[in-house]
Formats: C-alpha cells, sequence, structure tokens
C-alpha cells in the first residue's frame, strides 16, 4: 500500500524531518527509513537502466557494464573484480544502471524534491518525497538474503555481501529476487558525493517490472509526500538556510556553480 500525504505548509514538514523509531535495546532512536526526491509529483519511478534500454535492459546490461569497467579502470583500479561496484561507480557518473538512488537523509530527499534544471518551472508543478521502510523490504527476501542481513543486526546489504550471496552473478541476483523482493545496498565511500548524499541504493531484480506497483502490492509503510507548487520556493530557501544546497550533494566546482547560479536567480 503507498499512503499519500499533501503538504502545503512549511509546519507539515516537521513529520518528514523526524520520523524515528525509538530502540529500546540501544535506549536511542533510530530510523529504518530510505527517501527519494523527485522534482515532478507526476513522475513515475524509474531506473536509468530501463529509461535508457526500455524492454532490452536485460540485453543490453552486461555490455554497458563490460565496457564500462574496461574504460574504467585506468582511474579505478579495482572495478573489474565486482559488477556491484561497476554499478554504484557508473551511477554516479550517469552509466544506465538497475539501481535507484536513495539517502537515508530527508534533508537530501528534499534537496532533489526541490531542485530543476530550469528554475521557471519551480513553481508549475508540484514536487514529492518517497519514503519507504527498508524493514519491510528484509521480510520479503529470500531466507538466504534475510539471514545474511540479520545476523549483521541490520536491514542493508553490502558490496561484499552481495557478491558472496551471489558469486558476483546478476543472473543469480534476478534469479533469487524473482518479481516478489529487492534488495537496499549501502554503497562504498567511493567517491565524496555518494558520502555527502549519504546514498543508499535498490538493486531493482529484471522480474520487477514496475517499481510502484510492486511497493503498493508489498509494503504497508511506504509513503508518497507530495509538495504543493506553493511551497517549493519557500522550501529550497529553508534547506540554503540549513546548508542543503547543490553544493553539498554535487561537491566541486560543478555544485558550486550551480548553487550560486541559483541564488542569484531573479524570480
Amino acid at each position: 500500500m503507498i499512503k499519500e500525504i499533501h503538504i502545503d505548509t512549511l509546519e507539515e514538514l516537521l513529520p518528514l524531518l523526524t520520523e524515528q523509531e525509538y530502540r529500546p535495546d540501544l535506549d536511542r532512536n533510530r530510523s529504518p527509513y530510505v527517501y527519494r526526491g523527485m522534482s515532478d509529483s507526476s513522475f513515475k519511478m524509474y531506473t536509468s537502466l530501463s529509461r535508457n534500454c526500455k524492454g532490452l535492459q536485460k540485453q543490453l546490461e552486461p555490455a554497458i557494464l563490460e565496457n564500462f569497467a574496461k574504460y574504467a579502470i585506468n582511474d579505478e583500479p579495482s572495478i573489474g573484480h565486482s559488477v556491484w561496484r561497476q554499478m554504484i561507480l557508473g551511477q554516479h557518473y550517469g552509466l544506465p544502471t538497475r539501481l535507484l538512488d536513495w539517502t537515508q537523509s530527508a534533508l537530501v530527499g528534499l534537496n532533489f524534491a526541490t531542485t530543476e534544471e530550469n528554475l521557471e518551472e519551480m513553481d508549475k508543478h508540484d514536487c514529492m518525497v518517497w519514503r519507504i521502510n527498508m524493514s519491510e523490504l528484509v521480510d520479503h527476501l529470500p531466507e538466504p538474503y534475510k539471514y545474511a542481513v540479520n545476523r549483521k543486526h541490520s536491514t542493508i546489504f553490502t558490496v561484499d555481501m552481495l557478491k558472496e550471496l551471489t558469486g558476483n552473478s546478476l543472473k543469480q541476483y534476478d534469479t533469487d529476487m524473482g518479481d516478489s523482493s529487492m534488495v537496499i545496498i549501502e554503497p562504498p565511500s567511493l567517491n565524496q558525493r555518494i558520502i555527502n548524499q549519504h546514498s543508499f541504493f535498490a538493486v531493482v531484480p529484471t522480474g520487477i517490472k514496475d517499481i510502484e506497483k510492486f511497493l503498493s502490492d508489498n509494503t504497508e509503510d511506504t509513503v508518497k509526500y507530495i509538495i504543493d507548487k506553493k511551497l517549493r520556493w519557500r522550501v529550497r530557501d529553508m534547506l540554503d538556510q540549513l546548508n542543503m544546497s547543490e553544493r553539498i550533494v554535487y561537491p566541486g566546482l560543478e555544485g558550486l556553480s550551480k548553487w550560486i547560479a541559483r541564488h542569484y536567480y531573479v524570480k
């Protein structure tokens, strides 16, 4: 089930920013959620691989990763040893992959929701932030995967765990997941962008053709926060005040330039 929550005032954002569960075993508050910000509430959830390769993604994915590893080895010598590292590194440089970006920071999710290439569009349409509960996804995993993640008292996989479970094979992963489960992975800190964005990835198996339908059919705690278009500039200005901007999520001159351009944009 997917619940929609419409946000029309700044005050209504507070639950999104403070969602945590009390853990009596730790006497601390911890969040089981990850977030995905999208600049238009009408956008569907697709991986870049499915957008790029359409119905041929299963056939073309191996060639995409093989060629990326072949030409990227000079920049990242270890890239050939793990198909998961190939996907993670490639994802951050625009390579079409089956990975779907998420973040454990609601602020980062809001940042992407209130970002537009064309700033004239900021108040033309609503934006949204998706929220999923990682614990729910663990419940649907095959037993070997569930055992592996529970053994570490976690809900998140690493590249080493996936490599061990699948033998570094995407075909094995697809067979194991079928159309009823998928893994959330925390990437290694390959670059500063991954660190600053508090990045997580959903590794979408080829058996799941419609991600939103999968979430609707298999989860009870998924929320889609719809942020009214009249509020977008106000949220954007608040995030800047909280030091959450392109300058942070895209460290380097590119992010700095994007932030300055928007800061001095004349409405």
